[in-house]
């Protein structure tokens, strides 16, 4: 479920978007996806839109139960892109962990709020599982490269404090504190905002996939590996991989 409410008590054209999954601690399944496709589509005149999750996460990554991964993929890919599409500013309100799609998420915002405690990363080493190119390249426009090559190739988890220093994380605080900041900067000149997005999104290099990129991840998302860390995720178990 995701809720999309005005919020014009904080700042005209404020937007929020919540993921509500609680039970499955905001896991972003495929009608959750479509969902958020809607909201973005509400959110075509907004100021500004913020992006959190109900407590206790923002969100703790995808959940793939009863649809094809490749259609997964392709609908997360357009929900992704769908918020750096917009001309108005979106602000990732972290609260709690956000993990595989949630750090996906998280890294297509404009502007990040995070409590100290939150956690960010992408485990997808310990699932066996290869993230696309696109979003390789996302995570080292916003993280850096040296946070990007810990969440990928160790599978590090980085606190909010800690990436508030490293300065993905532009401010510490709460839900509130977003709101708060979203306020501010929905008095400010939507068309400069607009103008000074659009270009900072024309900055990075063409996402094609590199065709040796692409096979090694089909490869690692068809391998037993993959399978092993997903059966073992869900038996609350360390994987054992073979690199097979």
């Amino acid at each position: 479920m995701v809720r999309v409410e005005q919020r014009d008590d904080v700042g005209t054209g404020v937007i929020l978007v919540t993921l509500d999954r609680p039970e499955r601690r905001n896991a972003v399944d495929h009608d959750t996806l479509l969902a958020l496709l809607d909201a973005q589509r509400a959110a075509a005149h907004a100021r500004v839109v913020v992006l959190t999750g109900a407590p206790p996460a923002f969100s703790a990554g995808a959940d793939l139960a009863g649809v094809r991964e490749d259609v997964f993929a392709a609908d997360l890919r357009r929900v992704l892109e769908g918020f750096t599409d917009l001309t108005c500013p979106v602000i990732a309100a972290i609260d709690g962990p956000a993990l595989g799609a949630g750090a996906q998420l998280a890294a297509v915002a404009d502007l990040r709020v995070a409590t100290a405690e939150s956690i960010i990363g992408v485990p997808a080493a310990k699932l066996g599982l290869v993230i696309d190119r696109w979003t390789v390249s996302r995570f080292t426009h916003e993280f850096g490269w040296a946070i990007t090559r810990g969440m990928l190739l160790a599978a590090e988890v980085y606190r909010g404090d800690r990436l508030h220093i490293a300065g993905p994380v532009h401010r510490l605080g709460d839900l509130d504190t977003a709101l708060a900041w979203a306020g501010e900067i929905a008095g400010l000149a939507p068309l400069s905002i607009t103008g000074h997005k659009l270009a900072i999104e024309s900055l990075p290099p063409e996402h094609r996939e590199a065709p040796h990129v692409e096979s090694a991840r089909d490869s690692a998302w068809a391998s037993a590996d993959a399978h092993e860390g997903r059966r073992a995720f869900l038996e609350k178990r360390p994987p054992r991989f073979t690199g097979e």
